[in-house]
């Protein structure tokens, strides 16, 4: 059996995701592509494949932008191929559940059949920086996540989230952010630590930076991934009205992991259970 991925990713973190699910699906004998949907040149592509996985950030409760016209582009399906969706986000909330609830409604009017969902936690590229010891345990928890979630595709089982009235009203009014983002983004600035080493047009996945006399120049396309403040290594990106809340810098996920102890207290409730459950996982299968 053949799957492919195809996604989104701004720092890195939903494509570390997928190479954790691909790795775990490897080693039950499935072949695996990985895709950026920026690469994807011809969408036909997407019938050389038995199953595929959509990976996406949550941005805002919401699917990102290129992601939803990456859905809204594929052929349709005569033969109900199956998709599952895969959501990274920063905290483990359920109100981020609802940020499938679009892609859901154009992959079955195209005649998909989604299968699964299955909802990753990695640090934050914005808002505040978690600590490194809490970006290990994250990255751990995926690892452990990945050996039951996994099972469900290989399994053809169905894991579909349901969502409430309060998760679909915050989702509709964060999509404010769709059009907001490229009036933000355009005022993006640079300050003189910049050494014009051209990092953030490489990682823009919008094509949205263009370097003018060695200097980043912001387009009115950006979506907010912050791929450009996150990556820059200089720290010399701001990010306009959002600076505030500006994270830069790789983390390092293989250190020591946090304990219980050492979990943040923002939303510490959920991130205990995530891990726990994650790692309760583990247990039931030895």
């Amino acid at each position: 059996m053949k799957i492919g991925f195809f996604a989104f990713t701004g720092t890195g973190n939903t494509l570390r995701v997928c190479k954790i699910l691909a790795k775990e699906l490897e080693q039950n004998e499935l072949v695996c592509d990985i895709k950026l949907i920026k690469q994807v040149a011809d969408l036909q592509v997407i019938n050389d494949y038995d199953k595929i996985i959509i990976a996406y950030p949550v941005h805002g409760f919401n699917t990102p932008m290129p992601m939803l016209d990456f859905i809204k582009s594929l052929p349709n399906s005569t033969n109900k191929k199956c998709v599952y969706i895969v959501r990274v986000s920063g905290e483990p909330l359920s109100i981020n559940h609802a940020a499938s609830i679009v892609p859901k409604r154009i992959l079955k009017s195209k005649g998909y059949k989604v299968m699964g969902e299955f909802a990753y936690v990695m640090p934050y590229n914005i808002i505040f920086r978690h600590t490194d010891n809490m970006a290990a345990r994250m990255k751990n928890a995926a690892i452990l996540k990945a050996k039951k979630d996994v099972q469900i595709i290989f399994n053809n089982d169905v894991k579909l989230f349901k969502n409430n009235m309060f998760n679909r009203l915050v989702s509709f009014i964060c999509k404010i952010e769709h059009p907001a983002m490229p009036m933000f983004g355009k005022h993006y600035k640079v300050t003189d630590l910049c050494s014009s080493c051209g990092v953030c047009e490489k990682v823009c996945p919008v094509g949205n930076i263009t370097l003018k006399d060695g200097k980043p120049v912001f387009g009115k396309h950006c979506v907010g991934c912050m791929g450009c403040s996150f990556h820059c290594p200089h720290d010399a990106i701001r990010i306009a009205m959002l600076d505030g809340w500006r994270v830069n810098g790789a983390y390092n996920f293989n250190t020591t992991p946090a304990t219980d102890d050492e979990i943040c207290n923002y939303c510490k409730k959920s991130y205990l259970k995530y891990f726990h459950d994650s790692e309760d996982t583990a247990c039931d299968k030895k």
